[in-house]
């Protein structure tokens, strides 16, 4: 996690980039951001409050792919904020392109999302829809970013060259509680590409890993292999797994929910692995729109 003195120096050398953000919004007037609760909407969510006030509408589409925790959290951060904050349904399991799980899954699910930001943008008046990609998205396979696109969804992290870190950075010295959050992913992301999303296993993965989070785990993911559940764990986890009693507990825990057997990972959680696994290569670097220099 970043240091003090790491956050004080990314805020300095980053602040053109804020800056820029801030004028872009400024020049739109008023924004629908897509919010989930992450480090990135969250902290696009805040500056367009800040920017925008009550021309900013927080919108969150809660399906079966979300967790419950999310949920929650989404509503509670968009309080905090004093946003205004709408939640709408999502029924991204209802297409057979995103039940059966291809590598461009996060397409078809995040259709579903903007096409739902849309409607509510014209029925508001708005001037855009505002997701939370950011400039280092683009390392990663982002099929739903080909979404954003065709739906003229506007990326102001990505666009001002704001990365990952500048943001947790940004997020801290703002006062977010988000600055730390762990990263997430719908819960799809959990299934092995070719493997159908079902309502039933997105279920047992929430479930499984709603009892490691009650453990006190932070940064992991429970992998869904028919009858195996694969966890993988941030190497700074390991030491929690193997108190006394906890494997056992989280053994017996997701038996319950119907996994067979329960496996950890010998190699520590990173983002990107199933992609890895599956042979998908990340998009290129700023497709779709050319990154301003900002200094």
């Amino acid at each position: 996690m970043l240091s003090p003195e790491q956050i004080q120096a990314l805020c300095e050398a980053s602040r053109p980039k804020l800056e820029a953000m801030r004028a872009a919004l400024r020049t739109h007037g008023t924004a629908l951001v897509a919010f989930s609760g992450g480090v990135d909407s969250t902290f696009v969510l805040k500056i367009a409050v800040e920017e925008l006030g009550e021309r900013a509408l927080a919108i969150t589409a809660l399906s079966a792919s979300v967790a419950p925790e999310e949920e929650q959290e989404a509503r509670e951060l968009a309080a905090r904020l004093g946003a205004r904050h709408e939640v709408v349904s999502s029924n991204e399991l209802a297409n057979p392109q995103y039940a059966a799980n291809p590598t461009n899954r996060c397409y078809f699910c995040k259709t579903e999302l903007y096409d739902l930001c849309e409607v509510r943008r014209r029925e508001l008046g708005y001037a855009v829809v505002l997701d939370g990609f950011n400039a280092d998205d683009f390392k990663d396979h982002r099929p739903g970013h080909k979404a954003a696109k065709e739906h003229q969804v506007q990326s102001p992290l990505a666009q001002v060259g704001l990365t990952k870190d500048e943001i947790r950075a940004w997020s801290h010295h703002l006062g977010l509680p988000t600055w730390d959050k762990p990263q997430m992913a719908c819960l799809a992301s959990r299934i092995p590409y070719g493997t159908s999303v079902t309502r039933e296993r997105l279920f047992q993965i929430a479930s499984a890993e709603s009892e490691l989070r009650r453990l006190g785990f932070r940064q992991f993911r429970v992998r869904y292999h028919q009858e195996v559940a694969r966890i993988e764990l941030a190497a700074e986890e390991y030491e929690r797994f193997f108190a006394p009693g906890v494997r056992e507990r989280i053994n017996t825990a997701l038996k319950a929910l119907g996994f067979k057997f329960v496996a950890l990972d010998l190699e520590p959680f990173r983002s990107g692995r199933m992609n890895e696994a599956a042979g998908v290569k990340p998009q290129a670097q700023g497709q779709g729109f050319a990154l301003p220099v900002v200094s």
